[in-house]
């Protein structure tokens, strides 16, 4: 078969199935025009799940009559001043979405701008372009797409239901909402009620409420400012604190110079910097946004324009950890215990039992047998033989405490010790309320935070292999190993090329014990394969690390004296992190007095 140029409507359609996958990839594209043009305020509308149709209304710039006709031509753009695609300062610059979307819909674009005298309208069907048409607009863009993929059918048979395209494109436009937080929002269509995203102030408050209206209030309660800087990368956003998790990662927004991203440098980079916080099968939430010099980060590496590629990887890795780690030790103690909500709705019965319409007290066990002379002060129904059904025993818990707390003491964050009840739990008195602290997970976690200090100070000690043990693997594997051996080597990992296609391991750390080379080696390539870094041995070491601070922490069941009581919580407060335990769990739970009111019909 000969070569021969492909005619412009199949071209077109070509482009179209990589820009425009289903109808969320039409808003997508058509609200980042929208905020390149400058618009205050973008309205979404859909029916049928995009499919029907979509249509985006914005107040920005508008396009003269000469612009609009050339929107609708392959890659003409107006967001490349000077053809430099390392310098790219916009959502969009490639100019071939609207082209795209008009050769496999009926699109119809309005606009008017301020030097127009009235608005015009041009429509594509299936690739073919009308003529410009006078029309009534006052300012801005509107676009109309309608009978998405009619001009390829085949497309039509790979859509989901109208529910779950609404949901992606609900999904679209709030990552994109996150992004502008001082961009008015409106999604509307038959699939929902209509929802409104009001434009929020400049800066860190303006864009929490916007993080807050779109993730919800349980997020801004738990929300942490996450801010770094360095050599001009600036990371920003909001993470929500280890007591706020999700079964997925679906909860993490990662924005690259105010572009949504999917970023496998940056995810790892969050869970690096959660491993200490949450167990392995939960994920944080939280929205980082990343800044830095366009110049530094590729954006034309992804059809959709949703991956980037940084120049300087390693930079950006460590600052988005750094930050995290920062941010979270500087709110250690915060956990959903901070809030009494989660205990008070622990106390609230799940049903009330009915109460007779006439109590008979002659009816209640604490009734007395026989009729009794009053003697001293005591009522008859509050003698002994009445008192005895409550008798529950002795305490199991050490309860000598002085009688008043240290006033100092109570002006502490975690207070003064009162008492230890089941021996398991301290409870501490403070100015304005009460604490409960579990004494196994808290000092689990200072004897964690220990050994993590000594790590850091000391190194990793290593154990020396008698005979090395030689791994066999593909080269390019050996040869991703040995680049990183100098990082392996701070873990304890000591290793060497021998030959082609082979490791010497030389050296383990001494934490791990009796391990498998060859299956940590394959492990950690794996692993580098995928996220560019050696975690993995990282995080066997910190569990090791883990595991030994919890068998090494006083154990549930031992009785305390005050003294001792009063030490753990005073290590507790200058302990990084020691709001929760190694596995996620709180470490204490704190109660306002205001709350014990609330259970007791106070307030």
């Amino acid at each position: 078969m000969p070569v021969r140029q492909l005619p412009e409507q199949v071209i077109n359609r070509i482009a179209a199935g990589e820009v425009v996958e289903r109808p969320a990839s039409v808003v997508k594209e058509l609200v980042e025009n929208a905020i390149d043009a400058g618009a205050s305020r973008i309205d979404v509308f859909t029916d049928g799940g995009g499919r029907r149709r979509i249509g985006i209304t914005d107040d920005g710039s508008g396009m003269t009559a000469k612009d609009l006709a050339l929107a609708v031509e392959r890659h003409a753009t107006s967001k490349l001043d000077d053809e430099d695609l390392l310098q790219i300062r916009t959502l969009g610059f490639r100019g071939e979405a609207l082209p795209s979307i008009g050769s496999v819909a009926r699109l119809t674009i309005t606009t008017r701008h301020a030097s127009e005298p009235h608005a015009w309208a041009l429509s594509v069907e299936g690739g073919e372009k009308s003529e410009i048409m006078p029309a009534a607009l006052a300012h801005g863009t509107r676009v109309e797409v309608g009978d998405l993929f009619y001009a390829t059918p085949a497309r039509l048979k790979f859509l989901k239901t109208d529910r779950t395209e609404a949901e992606a494109i609900r999904e679209v436009v709030r990552r994109l909402a996150m992004a502008r937080p001082d961009i008015a929002f409106t999604l509307a269509g038959e699939e929902r009620a209509p929802v409104t995203w009001a434009a929020a102030l400049p800066g860190a408050a303006g864009r929490l409420t916007r993080l807050g209206d779109i993730l919800g209030a349980e997020f801004r309660s738990h929300a942490i400012e996450v801010h770094a800087e360095r050599e001009g990368v600036v990371v920003a956003g909001y993470a929500a604190a280890p007591a706020l998790t999700k079964a997925n990662a679906l909860g993490q927004y990662l924005f690259v110079n105010g572009r949504p991203v999917r970023d496998k440098l940056i995810l790892g980079a969050v869970r690096a910097a959660y491993s200490d916080y949450l167990p392995r099968d939960r994920h944080p939430v939280l929205a980082l946004f990343v800044t830095l010099d366009p110049r530094e980060v590729d954006a034309n590496v992804h059809p959709a324009k949703t991956e980037v590629r940084f120049r300087n990887a390693g930079l950006v890795r460590a600052l988005i950890v750094h930050g995290l780690k920062e941010a979270l030790a500087r709110e250690g103690r915060r956990t959903a215990a901070n809030s009494g909500e989660s205990a008070l709705s622990s106390f609230r019965p799940a049903f009330t039992p009915p109460r007779p319409a006439s109590w008979d007290w002659r009816a209640s066990p604490s009734a007395p047998v026989a009729p009794m002379p009053f003697e001293g002060s005591a009522a008859p129904a509050f003698t002994e033989r009445a008192q005895a059904v409550f008798d529950v025993g002795a305490p199991s818990a050490d309860v000598r405490i002085e009688t008043q707390p240290v006033a100092d003491l109570v002006d502490r964050p975690l207070g003064a010790a009162r008492t230890q009840i089941h021996e398991t739990y301290i409870v501490s008195q403070t100015r304005d309320g009460l604490i409960i602290v579990d004494q196994h997970a808290a000092h689990e976690r200072i004897v964690y935070e220990r050994l993590k200090a000594s790590l850091a100070a000391n190194g990793v000690q290593r154990q020396i292999l008698l005979i090395p043990e030689i791994v066999e693997m593909d080269e390019a594997t050996v040869e991703r190993l040995l680049e990183r051996s100098e990082e392996l080597a701070s873990f304890g990992l000591a290793i060497e090329s021998f030959g082609p296609g082979a490791v010497a391991v030389r050296e383990t750390p001494s934490l791990l014990g009796k391990t498998n080379a060859g299956g940590l080696l394959r492990d950690l390539s794996e692993h580098m394969a995928e996220w560019d870094e050696a975690l993995p041995l990282e995080r066997r070491l910190m569990h090791v690390a883990a595991t030994m601070a919890c068998h090494g922490s006083v154990r549930a069941g031992r009785r305390l004296r005050p003294e001792e009581m009063n030490a753990l919580l005073r290590e507790m407060e200058e302990t990084p992190n020691s709001g929760q335990c190694n596995h996620g769990r709180p470490t204490y739970v704190e109660l306002k007095l205001s709350d014990v009111e609330k259970l007791f019909g106070r307030r």
